[in-house]
């Protein structure tokens, strides 16, 4: 049987995923999360749980993760359990398309990604992949990863921006303001003033015009 965590801040989408994981006789959803702290919090009760069925070392098989959290991103938690060595093995699933954070929540530790978007049963089969402890990678991540061995080495500007400075930008270019996105993030605006100067800055930007019309032409938000 395979234990599976999910952390989504939305409740719907939560119990969507949900549905379709427990349709699969070989998958059992075990907790449920909404943002960084639930899920830190769930992994510490499910890990120390011994009389728990099934229980082995570590919280669950598969962590079912979402990038867009409420103050630590779906990236920073990657990083903080690739630091801490945990043994969860991580399938990111975003609405963001593929070309925007699938390689770098693979370089971050991620065993697949997912957008929220595709085929229900693509996320059972990406489940049980990385449960066995292999790689899930659609056919367009497969491309970008053979182009990006194959072809010269041309690093887009935003591919420089921190996992927070992209966040940053992505939301500006899609219309919130400063609050909003300080709101969702669970940031103070002043932090997020600092990480937009610094995305202008990185990318001799003057302004959030223009900063939307790059973001459009780089593929990272729709027109």
């Amino acid at each position: 049987m395979i234990d599976v965590l999910l952390c989504d801040d939305h409740a719907l989408i939560r119990r969507g995923i949900r549905d379709t994981l427990s349709d699969a006789p070989d998958i059992r959803v075990v907790g449920e999360a909404g943002d960084y702290g639930e899920l830190r919090a769930l992994m510490r009760t499910l890990g120390q749980d011994p009389a728990r069925e099934g229980h082995r070392n570590g919280a669950c098989d598969v962590l079912v993760l979402d990038i867009n959290l409420p103050g630590r991103s779906g990236l920073d938690a990657l990083h903080a359990l690739k630091d801490e060595g945990s043994p969860v093995k991580v399938l990111v699933v975003s609405m963001y398309p593929e070309d925007q954070y699938a390689i770098r929540a693979l370089r971050a530790g991620a065993y697949g990604y997912v957008n929220k978007g595709g085929d229900p049963q693509l996320l059972v089969q990406a489940v049980r992949t990385v449960a066995q402890g292999r790689k899930y990678v659609t056919p367009e991540i497969a491309q970008m990863l053979v182009e990006s061995l194959t072809t010269p080495v041309t690093e887009n500007p935003h591919q420089k921006l921190s996992d927070r400075e992209l966040q940053t930008l992505v939301m500006i270019a899609s219309g919130k303001r400063l609050a909003d996105i300080a709101e969702e993030l669970m940031l103070s605006p002043k932090t997020v003033s600092v990480y937009r100067a610094r995305v202008l800055e990185k990318l001799q930007l003057a302004n959030n015009s223009e900063l939307t019309v790059y973001a459009i032409r780089s593929g990272l938000v729709g027109q």
